[in-house]
C-alpha cells in the first residue's frame, strides 16, 4: 500500500498552463501518475498536451473526477486557490507554493480541518509513493518502492537519504515532505499516524529541521502511539542561535528549537537520531537488518 496518494490518484494541477506547472505536471503524467485536468482562470476550454484546462477547479471534479488537488500559483493567490480546492471535493490539496503570508494560511488551514481535507504544504516538494504516483517536484529516480516511509520538512535532504536507501537495497512506500512554513497543513504527528496504519509500512524516517517544537511533540507521540521503529534526522546542526536557516519556519532562539534540543528529545523517547543523511539512512537498514 502507500499512503494519501496511489493509483487511483486523479489530479488536478492549479497553474498547469504556467511555466512550472506545465513542466512538473507532465513530469508527473510521465512518471505515471493520472493528470486528469488542469486549471487556470479565463483559460478554460484550452489544453496542455491533452490534459483538459478548466477556469474553475470544481468543474475538473465534476467533469474529470479529480479527486486530488496541486497548487502551483504564485504565492499572494495561492491561499484562495487552496480554499478553491478545498471547497471543490477533492480530498487531497497539495501545495508546492512558497512563501504564502502566515495570515492568509492561518484561515486556510482550519478550512481544511473543518472539510476533512487533507492538506500538504505550503513551501513543500509533495508526496511521492514509488511505481505508484508522483506529486509535486521529487525526483522519483532516487526512490525505488519498499518498506520505509519518509515524512520531511526537507526535499533535497529527502533525495539524500532516499538515494543512500537505494544503493543499500532499500526502498520507500510513500515519501511525504510536509513543508517547512510556519504553517503547513500536515505536521509529523498526522503523517506518522498514517504510515503507523499503513501495512506496508515498516519503518519510519523522520526528516526534521531547527525551529519550532514539532519534532519534540511528534517524539512525545511516538512514545505513546507510534509501534513501528522511526529513525529521525535533524538538519542544522550548526546553525548559529538566531539565524533562520532556508526554510521560514527554521529559526532558533537561545537553546529552544535547537537541534541538539530536538535529538535529546526524541532520543529520550526511544528514536535514534542520525548525525547526517547517510548515517540516518544507514541506522534505518541497520534496523531493517535485524526484524
Amino acid at each position: 500500500m502507500s499512503i494519501i496518494i496511489d493509483e487511483n490518484t486523479k489530479l488536478v494541477v492549479s497553474g498547469l498552463t504556467g511555466r512550472e506547472g506545465t513542466f512538473h505536471g507532465l513530469r508527473n503524467r510521465d512518471y505515471g501518475t493520472q493528470v486528469v485536468a488542469g486549471v487556470t482562470p479565463g483559460k478554460g476550454g484550452q489544453d496542455v498536451e491533452g490534459i483538459p484546462v478548466f477556469d474553475l477547479i470544481a468543474e475538473s471534479v465534476e467533469q474529470a473526477d479529480a479527486n486530488t488537488s496541486m497548487i502551483f500559483v504564485p504565492a499572494r493567490f495561492a491561499a484562495k486557490a487552496i480554499n478553491e480546492a478545498i471547497d471543490s471535493g477533492v480530498e487531497t490539496v497539495i501545495a508546492i507554493t512558497e512563501g504564502i503570508p502566515v495570515m492568509d494560511m492561518l484561515p486556510t488551514y482550519w478550512r481544511a480541518k473543518e472539510k476533512g481535507v487533507t492538506l500538504i504544504g505550503p513551501n513543500c516538494p509533495g508526496i511521492l509513493s514509488p511505481e505508484k504516483a508522483n506529486v509535486g517536484i521529487i525526483p522519483a529516480q532516487f526512490f525505488d518502492p519498499g518498506k520505509i516511509g519518509v515524512v520531511s520538512k526537507s526535499g533535497t535532504l529527502t533525495y539524500q537519504i532516499g538515494n543512500e536507501l537505494k544503493q543499500a537495497g532499500e526502498g520507500n512506500s510513500t515519501i511525504v515532505g510536509i513543508g517547512g512554513d510556519p504553517i503547513v497543513g500536515s505536521d509529523f504527528i498526522d503523517i506518522l499516524t498514517l504510515f503507523e496504519a499503513d501495512p506496508e509500512t515498516e519503518l519510519i524516517v523522520m526528516v526534521g529541521e531547527i525551529g519550532g517544537d514539532a519534532e519534540e511533540r511528534a517524539a512525545d507521540f511516538i512514545a505513546e502511539s507510534i509501534s513501528k521503529p522511526v529513525v529521525g534526522y535533524i538538519a542544522g546542526f550548526t546553525a548559529p542561535p538566531g539565524k533562520q536557516m532556508g526554510h521560514a519556519g527554521a529559526i532558533i532562539s537561545g537553546s529552544s528549537g535547537t537541534a541538539q534540543a530536538k535529538q535529546e528529545a526524541l532520543e529520550a523517547k526511544g528514536v535514534r537520531v542520525g548525525q547526517s543523511p547517510t548515517e540516518a539512512a544507514k541506522i534505518a537498514v541497520e534496523i531493517l537488518g535485524g526484524t
